[in-house]
Parts: structure tokens; sequence; C-alpha cells
């Protein structure tokens, strides 16, 4: 007699399944499969829409869900997710791009919104999207389960930062998922100077004061590559290099690489810019934050990123 939760998990996956089967499908020029899907958030009833690309042949493949940043996936987007799963699915990658923000009302990103307006969509609440990503892809035939890769730029390297650590107790939300956590991740300017886990920033004054020492070790569950730039004003690179100092004098596999005069948002061609609306809890103001692509920067990740996920996620 099969025990209810085993039999709760077996409809859940059948569920996804069905949900991809009956996706809208449609090939690019490459060959490649783009399809339109949903899965369930891990611990949450959340549909979460996704863009599913496949590359052409039959696998199993590697896979890497792509976390997008605070522009999200509609007309604002940054466009970020979009160009690095064109490099990852040319290399033989499953790219699943979930959209965290449209199914709970901030369709339009929340880079200009207060914190505080945030918190439904925070990369903790975010990190749980990407369990769900996982065990979608884990239920495809053509994907090896056992080499996903995560990663995400901004906002959607802070998600992954929340979901690469280790549960400081069984009351994590995330606890049971991460027991088969993800092989691999990358966090593009992310940003450090938050509680993960064990790993924690003193501020002044309040949360959105400067940062004034740091506590403890991020405790990664698989290797992590941290890529940020020297200039960055949104999300600054010294607690990142912190960060992974820390981790690295305790033995756990962080790399890290700051760009030399690169801002945020470096993997693009777009010029450096300063937007005054932007919400930045590392301004002294609370507003405004650079973004603009590095050209030296962007070439580096490039190679960087994929000569990482090939060491870890097995592929040649």
């Amino acid at each position: 007699m099969i025990k209810p939760q085993k039999l709760a998990m077996i409809r859940r996956r059948i569920h996804l399944v069905c949900a991809l089967i009956l996706a809208v499908a449609g090939f690019d020029a490459r060959g490649a499969m783009r399809s339109a899907v949903t899965f369930t958030s891990a611990g949450s009833s959340t549909e979460i829409p996704a863009t599913l690309i496949k590359p052409d042949g039959e696998g199993p493949f590697p896979a890497v869900v792509i976390m997008h940043d605070c522009s999200g996936l509609g007309p604002r987007s940054s466009g970020a997710p979009a160009r690095w799963a064109d490099v990852l699915v040319t290399q033989g990658y499953v790219v699943l791009i979930p959209d965290s923000f449209a199914p709970r009302g901030f369709a339009e990103g929340v880079c200009t919104i207060p914190g505080s307006e945030q918190r439904e969509v925070g990369p903790h609440i975010r990190a749980r999207d990407a369990y769900g990503a996982l065990a979608a892809l884990r239920a495809l035939p053509y994907v090896d389960g056992r080499h996903v890769g995560l990663m995400g730029g901004s906002h959607g390297g802070s998600t992954t930062l929340a979901a690469m650590f280790a549960p400081v107790s069984g009351r994590d939300p995330l606890a049971d998922a991460k027991r088969d956590s993800f092989a691999a991740a990358v966090a593009l300017y992310p940003g450090c100077g938050a509680r993960y886990g064990r790993w924690s920033v003193a501020r002044a004054g309040d949360k959105a004061g400067p940062v004034t020492g740091y506590d403890g070790v991020y405790q990664p569950l698989a290797p992590l590559l941290i890529l940020i730039g020297e200039k960055d004003d949104w999300t600054p690179a010294e607690p990142c290099r912190r960060m992974a100092d820390a981790g690295r004098a305790a033995g756990f596999p962080i790399e890290i690489n700051v760009y030399p005069g690169a801002y945020h948002s470096f993997d693009s061609n777009n010029p450096v810019r300063y937007d005054a609306r932007r919400n930045n809890p590392n301004a002294p103001s609370g507003r405004g934050a650079t973004t603009g692509g590095d050209p030296a920067a962007w070439a580096d990740a490039l190679k960087r990123v994929p000569a990482f996920f090939a060491l870890h996620l097995g592929q040649k």
C-alpha cells in the first residue's frame, strides 16, 4: 500500500510532467525547443510560470535554472536571463527561467519600489521558486537530474545565495528540499550584506544603514562562484569579498572574482548610467544606483561561467 506522503509526491510529479507536456512549444533557428511551462513553488501552492529551453537532441542534458533580477521578465526586463540562456543552451544545457514576480503582482519589476513592499518577492521567498524549478526539471526525461545548476544576477543573485546556504535547523522552510540541492551555483553581483544561514552582517542604525561588521560563515551546499564589479554601488563588492574569504577559510567551495572598474549589471553592452529612482539600501539616501556593461568583465564572465558549470555539471 502506498503511503499518503508518497502518493502526494507521485501526484505532484505527474502534475509537473503534464504541465510541461501541455505547454506551448516552438523551435528557434538553432533547433532549440522553447516552451511556456508552469510549476509549483516549493512548500507553497503558488504556480510559477517559466520559460523552458531545450537544446536539439534527446539528452539527457545537464540543466541550469536562471533567476531574473529586480526588473523581472516583463517589458522592463534587463534581458540578462535571456542573454545567459542563449549562451548555455548553445553549450548543451537545458535552461529554465522562472518568473517570480508576475504571479505575485509585480509584473513590472521591483527595482524602484520600497523594500517594505517587496517582502513577498524577497530572495528567501524566491529561493522556493528555485527549488520548485529544480523539481520540475528533474521530472523531465531528457534532463540529467544529478547535474542541475542555479544562477542569477542582482536580485536573482541574492536569490541564488538564499537557495544555496546550508539550513541552520530543521525549521528552515527549505530544509527538506535542500537535502538534494543544486550541483553548483553562480551568483552575479548579489547582495552579500544580508543574513544567509550562519552568515550575517551588522549595520549602523537599522537594516538600511551602512555595514559595520561581519559574522559567521556562509556555508554553500555546492560549489559557488560569485562575480561582481569593483565599483558596484547597488550591491557592493566588499561584503561578497568578506563572505568568500570567510567561507574559503572554513573549507567551503566558494570562488569570487571582482572586476576592476566594473559596475552593477556588467554582463551587457548597455551604457553606464545612474538612476536616482532605484531602491538601494546601500546608498545614504536609500535611493539611487549605477548600472552598465563592462566589455572586459562581460567577456571574462562569458568564459568563466561556462567553465565553472562544465567542471561541476559534467558537461564536456
